[in-house]
Parts: C-alpha cells; sequence; structure tokens
C-alpha cells in the first residue's frame, strides 16, 4: 500500500486557511483595560461631571470613573431608605403587612400616586415600600423616611455598615448645609453599587430581608434607561434619580455568566433637558448597553428600534 503525505507547505496552507476561516466565527470580548477606556470615553461625551463604577461579583473586575467622588443621589437615596424600613421591621419596631392611616399633611407636591389619596385613607406599609422604589413616589418615601427614625436613624444604620459617604440629607438634623448643595441625599458611585450588592448577597439587615428588598427592587416602573439596555429575560435590581443638574441609575445585573453591578451618576449638567436626548440619559444608556455587551457579547439580543415609542 502507497502512503501518501502532502508537502510541509501544503499542509501548512490548509491549516492558515482553516485558521483563518475558525477565526471568522470567533467573537473577541474586550480585555478590562479597553473597557476603562470606552467608559472613560463615554463620560468625555457629557458637559459636567459624571462618575461611574462596575463590578462583576463573578469575577471581581472592577472599572472606575471618578468613582469615589461625592455626587447627589436624588431619588436613589430611597434604597438606603429601604434599608432603613427594613432594619425598623426586623427589629419589630413596624410590621410590614400593617396598614397605617395616610394624612393630607403628609403630602409633597407633585405627581405622586400616594398624593392623591384622601385624608385618612389607609394602607400597607408594604404597598408604600412598593411606591418608593417602583414609582419613586415621593410623599411615600419621606413618610417611610420619617417612620424608621428620620435620616439620622439611616445614617447611623450606613455608617454601621460600613457605607461611609452616603447619606441622607433632607429633614436630617445638622445637614441642611449639605441638602443645600447636594439635595436629599448624597453617595459615590461605588458605595451606591456597592450598597445594591449587599443587599443582594443578604448582608442588609438580614438574609430573608434582603431577599424581599432584592424583589422590590427588581420591580421598577422606570424602565426606559439603563433598563431598556438589558433584555427584558433578564432580572435586574435598580434605582433611578433624576433632577435638572443630576440624572443617575444604579443597577445589579443577574446575568448568565455572573451578576455584575454598576452606577453611573451626573452632577453639574449643562444639559438640564428632560427629552429622552438629554446628554447623561443618553449617557446612562450607552454605559448600560456598554457593559451588558461587555459581560454577555454573545446572548444575541439588542433593543428593538420601536422600543423608544414606550418612554415614560
Amino acid at each position: 500500500m502507497n502512503w501518501y503525505c502532502s508537502p510541509p507547505s501544503i499542509l501548512l496552507a490548509a491549516f492558515s486557511v482553516l485558521f483563518t476561516a475558525s477565526c471568522a466565527f470567533v467573537s473577541v470580548q474586550p480585555s478590562a483595560g479597553d473597557l476603562q477606556l470606552q467608559l472613560e470615553d463615554a463620560a468625555r461625551s457629557v458637559r459636567g461631571t459624571v462618575g461611574i463604577y462596575v463590578r462583576n461579583l463573578e469575577t471581581g473586575e472592577t472599572a472606575a470613573v471618578n468613582a469615589d467622588t461625592l455626587f447627589p443621589t436624588a431619588s436613589m437615596i430611597k434604597v438606603p431608605i429601604l434599608c432603613g424600613v427594613f432594619d425598623k421591621i426586623v427589629s419589630g419596631d413596624l410590621e410590614y403587612d400593617s396598614a397605617y392611616v395616610y394624612r393630607d399633611s403628609l403630602l409633597y407636591a407633585g405627581v405622586d400616586i400616594l398624593g392623591s389619596f384622601r385624608d385618612s385613607a389607609t394602607i400597607t406599609l408594604s404597598k408604600l415600600v412598593m411606591l418608593m422604589i417602583a414609582t419613586s413616589d415621593n410623599t411615600a418615601s419621606l413618610w417611610l423616611q420619617s417612620m424608621c427614625g428620620t435620616g439620622t436613624a439611616i445614617n447611623d444604620w450606613l455608617e454601621r455598615n460600613g457605607f461611609h459617604a452616603t447619606r441622607v440629607n433632607s429633614r436630617t438634623p445638622g445637614r441642611e448645609e449639605l441638602r443645600k448643595h447636594y439635595g436629599w441625599g448624597m453617595t459615590t458611585p461605588r458605595e451606591m453599587a456597592e450598597l445594591l450588592a449587599y443587599i443582594r448577597v443578604g448582608k442588609a439587615v438580614r438574609p430573608d430581608a434582603g431577599e424581599e428588598m432584592y424583589r422590590v427592587l427588581s420591580n421598577i416602573y422606570w424602565s426606559d434607561g439603563a433598563l431598556s439596555q438589558i433584555p427584558p429575560t433578564i432580572n435586574a435590581a435598580s434605582k433611578q434619580g433624576a433632577v435638572d443638574e443630576s440624572r443617575s441609575e444604579v443597577v445589579l445585573v443577574n446575568a448568565p455568566h455572573g451578576d455584575f453591578v454598576f452606577c453611573v451618576i451626573t452632577k453639574d449638567l449643562q444639559d438640564t433637558s428632560w427629552k429622552r436626548e438629554n446628554e447623561a440619559s443618553t449617557l446612562i444608556r450607552k454605559v448600560s448597553s456598554m457593559l451588558w455587551n461587555y459581560f454577555e457579547p454573545n446572548f444575541g439580543w439588542s433593543p428593538l428600534p420601536e422600543s423608544e415609542k414606550w418612554q415614560k
């Protein structure tokens, strides 16, 4: 029997063709350094100060831009308030399923759902919590802040649990000057993201309380920001914040290849518009999309062009 061996040059050429063809089907994930550069580049698109922090809870990979700079929280302060409320529930000072009487004196002017209640109407604590987080109801939030011992008690909880920069300022003795500068609350991108992760892993208050808090944070009405860039079939816990000169969002994504958390906060914005194309709002969506595709490059999903019509 005669065996025929191809010349080395032919074998090398064949291998080269096969290798080149196979590479065409391999998606190369950006390196961690590339992610850092992409975030820095994205931050430059906003006329104002930008802070970004991201951490993969599975691998520990992080990237950051001004992650330890103080920013206004706007409505993201409702995450610390949530922790304060659940701390009081666990201690027995509040009951999750008990009904409380609403009074007109509690009204915070705006378009809140709770503000449309008639005087003397009752509502359970669990529904107040839902309104605070899901719809960002300010009247419910301020009522809950008062119920759990005001900002003083919430700030004490934050300090005891290692969050030294995040604080409630509004209606909190001794913090009026900080309220004038930062508003309702203050935080850093790193601390707000890590607070959400703290809840996720069951360290906030108690594991069973953490699970309920995480469920609440996973049912958000305002889904047209960062959440719009994450597949609707993927669970994500989040909280949004927005005032004229600051837009922000914190999100923890339960991604197929490992949870990741990120926070984007802005301040001193020149673009204070409330349209979809607002610079900071656009940045938040861009960072969310960037991170999803970085950690899940082969998932095969992107927002539908028609999705913009569902902006709230």
